[in-house]
């Protein structure tokens, strides 16, 4: 089965665009309403209310059984949706199958056909469609230089490596022009020297091609790098919304924080709290946080207090120490030492430092106030 449907065509390819210089998108916007979708009493997508534009590279991001994956099939035509509909510059499009969408999907395992060559892989979607040899030929050629892959066009799957197999399947997505193209965390069975090169490959063939990408990855890492907006998904709802940046610095709740690399979730609490932020204490900890926007808190609440490995640091002489812990774990990261350390409570604190630092060494931590973020606990 290809990993094409079969898109509305203009008969025309987009031409790779010049340095600086991004292509319009075939897609004006894209929008799901209310969509959900259910196992009998189970609820494996609830409501979701996103709006795609076009030229916008969205990822759905989330561990395992979030949801991200069944919105992408739902979206795709794979899954019927339980409620809601789905409309494509205004007009509803989730009462069609797969085929009559028009868009690419890019799959985790490729789904190349190994016994044909290259060219012939990223062409069998546009003979299925009936293209001309020659309309084919050109599109095929401008596509596989985008991509460059133009060397190894005679070449079979079997003879490319893991990224260059990739290359392809991207290459037979967007040669049918899609209005939108799906891509189910593609770069999974790459090695780490692979996913990064991989990464920059695919935001550069996004914009220079002019497409409109959803992409689904549960790699908070992957996901910075190559959206414009994040939609962090849990237990199939939206927990947040937002740019990468805005996901960065304000994580609406411990489980964004999670993901965005505050690896540090505290549970303490607050012993005063005023304008300038709020004083948290348990378990051997004390320190001094900023509470999220829209976060009241006062004396006596339960609160989580989310801190990133990067903004603990060892104590200065003299300096507030938040807590004192004895390292376990020293992890060589060139200039820097990544440390997991444990409080005499048997809370793991992860920090980093430039300083020497031992397994068994007890050492002394301080934060900012403004790099804790304090969340309220919901009584439950």
């Amino acid at each position: 089965m290809s990993a094409v449907t079969p898109a509305p065509g203009t008969g025309t390819a987009p031409v790779p665009a010049s340095p600086g210089h991004r292509p319009d998108s075939q897609l004006g916007e894209l929008r799901l309403s209310g969509v959900s979708r259910a196992y009998g009493a189970h609820i494996a997508l609830q409501p979701l209310d996103l709006t795609i534009r076009g030229g916008e590279f969205v990822a759905l991001l989330g561990p395992s059984g979030c949801g991200k994956t069944t919105a992408l099939n739902c979206l795709a035509g794979l899954l019927p949706l339980t409620t809601g509909e789905i409309t494509l510059d205004g007009r509803r499009i989730d009462t069609l199958p797969p085929e009559k969408r028009g868009f690419g999907m890019v799959f985790q395992n490729y789904a190349l056909f190994p016994h044909l060559t290259v060219r012939a892989n990223v062409a069998f979607g546009l003979k299925m469609r009936g293209i001309g040899k020659s309309e084919i030929r050109r599109r095929v050629d401008d596509v596989l230089q985008l991509v460059r892959l133009t060397e190894h066009a005679h070449k079979h799957p079997g003879q490319l490596s893991g990224g260059q197999q990739q290359r392809v399947a991207i290459a037979r997505a967007i040669v049918m022009e899609p209005p939108l193209v799906l891509m189910d965390e593609p770069l999974s069975n790459l090695d780490a020297a692979l996913r990064l090169e991989m990464r920059s490959e695919i935001r550069r063939i996004h914009q220079e091609f002019g497409l409109t990408t959803l992409y689904v990855t549960h790699d908070q890492e992957e996901a910075l790098s190559l959206a414009d907006r994040l939609v962090v998904l849990h237990t199939g709802r939206v927990s947040q919304i937002g740019t990468p940046a805005e996901l960065y610095e304000r994580p609406a709740d411990p489980h964004v924080a999670a993901f965005m690399g505050y690896r540090n979730l505290l549970e303490l609490e607050v012993v005063s709290a005023d304008a300038e932020g709020a004083l948290v204490e348990g378990r051997g900890v004390r320190l001094r946080g900023t509470p999220v926007a829209g976060c009241t808190v006062a004396a006596g609440d339960r609160v989580s207090v989310a801190v990133r490995p990067e903004d603990v640091r060892t104590a200065g002489p003299g300096e507030e120490c938040a807590a004192e812990a004895v390292a376990e774990i020293v992890e060589y990261h060139g200039r820097q030492l990544h440390v997991e350390a444990r409080t005499r409570t048997g809370d793991r604190i992860h920090f980093k430092t430039g300083d020497q630092v031992r397994p068994g060494d007890t050492v002394a931590l301080a934060v900012r106030p403004e790099r804790a973020l304090v969340f309220r606990v919901e009584a439950r």
